[in-house]
C-alpha cells in the first residue's frame, strides 16, 4: 500500500520493535521521516516528533518487556521533556552556528533527555547522556538534502538511535563532554526561561500534507483559489509562486523519485491543483508520471522575494497567482500554513488525516481502538499503554 511503497523500512520497524530499542528507533525514525507527514517547528526549521516518538516508544516497549511498568503519564512526561530539550537545543544550534543542520542534530539531545527520564537516570547521568548524544549525533547539513533530495532526509534516522544509545551508555557509566546546545554561556539565551515558557506548546505545528513544510503555504493558497473560484486544472495556463529563499531552493519541476517530490514545491502545488488533495495515494510512484500534474508543475514560476525571506523565520510565507486559460489572473493573499497555532487543524481534520493514512493498512476496528487510546494515552495505566504499543507495532492487516 501507500506507506509501504513510500519506504520499505516500515516492515523493518515492526521487526526491530521487539529487538534492542536503538534499532527500533532507527527504523521508526526513518519510516516516519520518509512519509514526511509529522509535526513541525518552524523556529527550529525541523521536526522533533519524527525522532522523539519512535525512540521513546521503543524504550518504553523494551522496559515493559524486561518487567518495568511504564504508564501513559510517565511516557507523556518523558515526551514533553524530549520535545522541550530538542527544541531548545535546536534553537541554540541554529543561533550559534552558520551552517543549517538537520533535525537529527538537535533531536539526539532531546531523545537522550527523554530516555534518561524513562530509565530513571540521575541528573549527572542525564548530563552525560545529553553530551554523548550531541557528540555522537549527526551534524548533517540540511541544504545538501534539499539540493539533492535522497533517502537521507532530515537526519533523524541517526539522531534517534544516537540519543537512545547515549542514555544507555550513561546508565552504564560512560561519560560525555557537556552538551554545548544545552548548557553553558553559549546556550544561555535559549534556556534562560526554562520552566517558565514551553517551546513545545508555543512552537509545535502540524502538517496536513506529507511533503516539506516549506511548500505548505503555497499548497494551501492554490487549494483555496481552486475551490473558491470553482476551477479545474484544465482552466490553469500557468502560475507564479512568490515565497522565501529556502522554499525556492526546494527540488524542481520534474521529480524523478518520491524523495524529490517530497522536497519540491512546484510539483506538490500542481498535485493539489490537479487532484485536490495530497495524501497517501499521492505517495505512490504513479503520481510522478501524471501528465496533467507535470504540465502544471512545468508551468510554475518560482519567485524569491526579499520580504518573504525576511519574515519567514518563525513562520513560512507565500502567495500564489493563477493565470487562467481565459486570460484572467487570480492572486491569493499572503499565506502561512494550515496547522500553525494561529490557523490550527480541527479535530475532524486530524481524524481525516489519520483515517487516510490507516485505511487499507489496518482494520477499522484496530484503527479506531488505536485512535481512541492515543488521544488519551496519558491517562492509560501500564497495561493500557502496553496494549497501545502492541497495536502500533503489530503487523499490518493485509
Amino acid at each position: 500500500m501507500a506507506l509501504l511503497a513510500r519506504n520499505r523500512s516500515a516492515d523493518d520497524f515492526r521487526r526491530a520493535s521487539r529487538k534492542p530499542p536503538a534499532g527500533a528507533a532507527f527504523a521508526g525514525a526513518f519510516t516516519i521521516d520518509s512519509i514526511d507527514g509529522h509535526d513541525s517547528t518552524s523556529p527550529c526549521k525541523g521536526h522533533a516528533g519524527s525522532a522523539v516518538f519512535p525512540a521513546l516508544l521503543a524504550v518504553a516497549d523494551s522496559l515493559r518487556a524486561s518487567g518495568t511498568a511504564i504508564s501513559g503519564e510517565e511516557l507523556m512526561v518523558a515526551l514533553a521533556i524530549a520535545y522541550e530539550v530538542s527544541y531548545r537545543a535546536g534553537l541554540t544550534l541554529h543561533g550559534t552556528v552558520s551552517d543549517y543542520h538537520t533535525s537529527g542534530a538537535w533531536t539526539a539531545v532531546g531523545v537522550a533527555a527523554g530516555v534518561s527520564r524513562l530509565l530513571g537516570l540521575s541528573q549527572e547521568q542525564t548530563r552525560h547522556a545529553a553530551g554523548i548524544a550531541e557528540y555522537h549525533g549527526p551534524r548533517s547539513q540540511m541544504m545538501r538534502c534539499i539540493d539533492f533530495p535522497t533517502m537521507l532526509r532530515d537526519g533523524v534516522g541517526w539522531g534517534a538511535p544516537s540519543g537512545v544509545m547515549a542514555a544507555y551508555m550513561a546508565q552504564l557509566g560512560f561519560t560525555g563532554a557537556p552538551a554545548i546546545t544545552a548548557e553553558g554561556e553559549l546556550a544561555a539565551p535559549w534556556w534562560s526561561d526554562l520552566g517558565k515558557a514551553w517551546r513545545v506548546v508555543e512552537d509545535t505545528s502540524y502538517k496536513p500534507y506529507p511533503v516539506c513544510r516549506w511548500a505548505h503555504p503555497s499548497i494551501d493558497a492554490a487549494r483555496d483559489l481552486m475551490r473558491d473560484n470553482k476551477l479545474s486544472s484544465k482552466d490553469i495556463a500557468r502560475l507564479r509562486i512568490q515565497t522565501f529563499h529556502y522554499a525556492v531552493r526546494l527540488a524542481g519541476h520534474n521529480p524523478k523519485t518520491l524523495d524529490e517530490m517530497s522536497y519540491s514545491i512546484a510539483f506538490p502545488v500542481a498535485t493539489m491543483i490537479v487532484r485536490g488533495k495530497i495524501g497517501p495515494q499521492e505517495l505512490l510512484p504513479q503520481v510522478l508520471q501524471d501528465e496533467e500534474i507535470r504540465r502544471i508543475s512545468n508551468a510554475t514560476e518560482l519567485v524569491e522575494t526579499e520580504h518573504y525571506t525576511r519574515i519567514s523565520v518563525g513562520k513560512r510565507w507565500a502567495d500564489v497567482t493563477l493565470y487562467l486559460q481565459d486570460g484572467r489572473e487570480i492572486m491569493s493573499e499572503p499565506r502561512t500554513p494550515k496547522g500553525d497555532r494561529d490557523n490550527p487543524m480541527s479535530d475532524e481534520e486530524f481524524h481525516q488525516k489519520y483515517a487516510a493514512f490507516t485505511d487499507g493498512l489496518i482494520s477499522k476496528d484496530r484503527a479506531n481502538e488505536m485512535e481512541a487510546m492515543a488521544l488519551s494515552f496519558d491517562s492509560l495505566d501500564s497495561k493500557g499503554l502496553g496494549r497501545l504499543i502492541d497495536l502500533t507495532v503489530a503487523p499490518l492487516d493485509r
